[in-house]
């Protein structure tokens, strides 16, 4: 693409993926935030070398480094809901984050740890994890339920969630939804401070209607929270990978 819209410099590519067809959105001869992170994480000024690229300088005359690391860096979003009353948490095509943090370590489960901090995620050691997720995502939940478990946390969920990680033998505990119109619900025990992490997905309107309330209230309480299982995942990862060993705290400059 770079040589088809002859730029020469950094530029900034948006793809979007759709049931396996990938689809290009828009290529913009400029910078991202994305630089800054990629430069930091690798210990290379791509920016520098992108500038005097295209005043005219040679690729060759630069000492390019491997760009292979040692490390793991992860960059995550800095999102200010808090500012925005009334706002879903979801996350959409929309460009809602501010900025960027970042973790960086020896792998990905402490490096993830580390982003979360930096976003002002304060992931639990202990306590109780709330799960309801869509259909589609119930399977992939097991390992991570399981891992809980084994870490000593308690874990409560969903009705229909609470009965498949029942049926793969997980201890859980069920609770009501709001609209099954039983008491205590979630929001009950969420009130309460009885829930200390919180998994969330959900799929099509009514669904994400109905567990708004959810997350707009973990929200509210600075509850640790995931809409994805993926990022569900990847805490479940950095809890396990905290409690096997010691958080360490190098300078920036010891990756580079």
């Amino acid at each position: 693409m770079a040589d088809a819209l002859d730029i020469v410099g950094l530029m900034n590519i948006q793809f979007a993926v759709k049931e396996d067809e990938v689809y290009l959105i828009e290529v913009n001869p400029r910078a991202s935030r994305t630089i800054p992170f990629v430069a930091k994480a690798v210990g290379s000024p791509i920016a520098a070398i992108a500038a005097r690229a295209m005043a005219g300088e040679k690729i060759t005359n630069f000492e390019l480094k491997d760009p292979f690391t040692e490390h793991v860096s992860v960059k995550e979003v800095v999102i200010p809901w808090a500012r925005f009353p009334g706002v879903d948490v979801l996350l959409g095509p929309e460009m809602k984050s501010t900025g960027e943090v970042m973790g960086i370590d020896k792998n990905f489960a402490m490096a993830f740890y580390k982003s979360q901090l930096a976003a002002g995620v304060d992931l639990p050691m202990e306590g109780k994890v709330f799960v309801s997720v869509k259909d589609g995502d119930k399977y992939a939940l097991v390992p991570l339920v399981r891992n809980l478990l084994k870490m000593g946390y308690s874990v409560i969920a969903t009705t229909g969630t609470a009965t498949y990680l029942k049926q793969q033998n997980l201890d859980v505990e069920s609770v009501y939804k709001v609209q099954e119109g039983q008491r205590p619900h979630v929001l009950d025990i969420m009130k309460n401070g009885d829930i200390d992490l919180m998994f969330n997905t959900t799929a099509g309107k009514k669904a994400i209607q109905d567990s708004y309330a959810l997350r707009n209230l973990a929200l509210t309480m600075k509850l640790p929270y995931f809409t994805t299982l993926a990022a569900s995942k990847a805490a479940v990862q950095a809890l396990k990978a905290l409690k096997a060993g010691e958080l360490e705290v190098k300078k920036l400059q010891a990756y580079s």
